[in-house]
This record gives C-alpha cells, structure tokens and sequence, in this order.
C-alpha cells in the first residue's frame, strides 16, 4: 500500500486486496476522468474525493480494446494558499508517468523538490504542444503519518517585527549573491558565522526547539521528503467519508511560506492548537500552475 493512505483516513487498508477494492472504486465511480491520447498511449486519470480537502488519484493506460491497465495512484491534499511564484522546473520519474517539480525559492536558501498533484496539465503541453514549460506559480501541500505539537516560541511585537526584517534583508541578499555580487556573498558568510557561534553559545543552556522556532529541511533519502516545523496558523478536523477516521488539516507558516499538512489524528502526538507548532517528517506535494492555463487553478 502507498505509505500516505493512511494520512487520509486509509488505515486501515493495509493489505493489497483491500487497497486494490478501494482503487477499484475510485475507477468504477470517479469524480473527475481525465484522457489524454498521444501516439504513444491514452491517458487516464481517475480521481476521487473523500471529503472537500483530499482524495486519491488512480493513474493509467487504456489499451485499443478499451482496457484500463492502473500504473500508480496517489493520495492528495488540496491547497488553498499560493506558496511562491518561484519558476518551477518538471522532471519526469523514470518507472513511470509521474512527475516531480524543483522550485528555488529564495527565502528557504534551498531549493524544494515536491510531487506534481496536476501531472495530466503538464503533460498536455508535453505531448500537445511539443514543450517542456515552467510553472509559474505553486501551492504546496503535505502529508505526514508522524507529528509531534510543540508549543510555541515567546516573542515580543518587536522581536517578531526584527525577525522579519532580517528575513527580508537576507532574502535580498541570497538573491544579489546568485547574481554574483562578491560584497552580498561576503555578508552572508559573515552573518552565518555570527549565527553559528551565538547557536553555540545558547545550545549550552537553552532547548534546541527554544532557538530554532520554524524549519524545513530535507530528510531521509527521498527527494520530495522533508522535516517541517512552523507555526499553526489554521485547523481543520476532517473525517474521511467512506471510513469515519478523522484527518486534521493543519495550515502552517514556516520562514515566509505557507503549507497545508494532512495528518491522520491517530498519528499526532500533542492537541493542536492556533499559535502552537507542528513538528513532522512531511511528503510535499505541488499543485502547479503552468503559462497556458490562465486562471484554470
């Protein structure tokens, strides 16, 4: 079974024949069918909710004779915030018709790599169009099956306004040293020292989790899995339709952006609440936008 089903309420299905009649379900009754025919294939694209917020995706090819042959599937979650308007680059995976997408956003100083929610729209450009287009904007989601609620960091008006600020004058400065100005390359040396001895100097008498407030980082060897910590700014208490099992959808601000997680209750360590942070291993997905589209989205 996909490890995330159980992220939407699916824990239960854990063996292959009970996935393999869920799957089933999604194919006979779908919300939404996709097709695209090329020379080489057509297409298909089954999808079904099983509640506003999230679904699943069933992916594959239909032969002459009308034969449908499932290739994968994916649960998703859907988004609401735009999360950056960074290009966004589409790879395709090499066992299959799926897709990833590498955005470079500039606030992280790393570069995020996430599972294409939308592969069918970008590959009506690929075979149509005979292109390979960027995306221009992104809204990012995330599943988790392990989550941990921590409290929060106290901060007074003004250290949260300077926070922000530095964010700003080092967002500007990332942005300057890819152009290749030596005097923004040599600041952000300079602040990484200051940062890496004060780090040092409170490790010795203070929580990691009292210094370091929000983060998203890679972890593990899967390129599209991260370690997420931000603060929560919305909740959501979601029950799966078909099973009962109650999902929360937790909408989180990590640096500067914006990040709804979907995480099964039964996976959740602590009782969430707005103000407090969330602290998980987090598969992100992307939901992208690409030129032609317009306002599809």
């Amino acid at each position: 079974m996909h490890k995330y089903l159980r992220s939407i309420g699916f824990s239960k299905y854990v063996k292959k024949n009970a996935v393999d009649q869920l799957l089933s379900t999604v194919e006979a009754a779908p919300a939404v069918a996709e097709t695209l025919r090329t020379e080489q294939a057509e297409f298909i694209h089954y999808s079904k909710q099983f509640s506003p917020l999230f679904g699943l995706c069933v992916c594959g090819e239909k032969d002459e004779s009308g034969t449908f042959y499932r290739d994968f599937y994916f649960p998703y979650l859907l988004g609401e915030q735009l999360t950056s308007t960074a290009p966004c680059t589409i790879m395709r995976h090499s066992n299959s018709e799926s897709y990833s997408g590498f955005c470079e956003e500039t606030g992280l100083g790393i570069s995020l790599i996430f599972y294409l929610q939308n592969p069918m729209d970008f590959m009506r450009l690929k075979y149509r169009e005979n292109s390979q287009p960027d995306g221009v904007s992104l809204i990012l989601t995330g599943l988790s099956t392990e989550g941990k609620i921590l409290f929060p960091v106290q901060k007074t008006p003004e250290q949260i306004y300077s926070t922000k600020a530095a964010a700003r004058k080092r967002n500007s400065l990332i942005e300057a040293a890819r152009h290749g100005d030596e005097d923004a390359i040599e600041d952000l040396t300079m602040e990484d020292i200051d940062l890496y001895a004060e780090i040092s100097r409170r490790i010795l008498y203070e929580d990691i989790y009292s210094i370091v407030d929000s983060t998203i980082m890679p972890s593990g060897v899967e390129c599209d899995h991260y370690l997420v910590m931000g603060d929560i700014r919305e909740i959501e208490l979601v029950p799966n339709e078909l099973t009962g099992e109650e999902v929360y959808i937790l909408t989180l601000e990590s640096y500067d952006l914006t990040l709804r997680v979907g995480i099964n209750k039964l996976d959740l360590l602590g009782e969430p609440a707005v103000g407090r942070r969330f602290k998980g291993e987090v598969w992100l997905q992307g939901l992208v936008e690409f030129p032609s589209q317009g306002e599809q989205l």
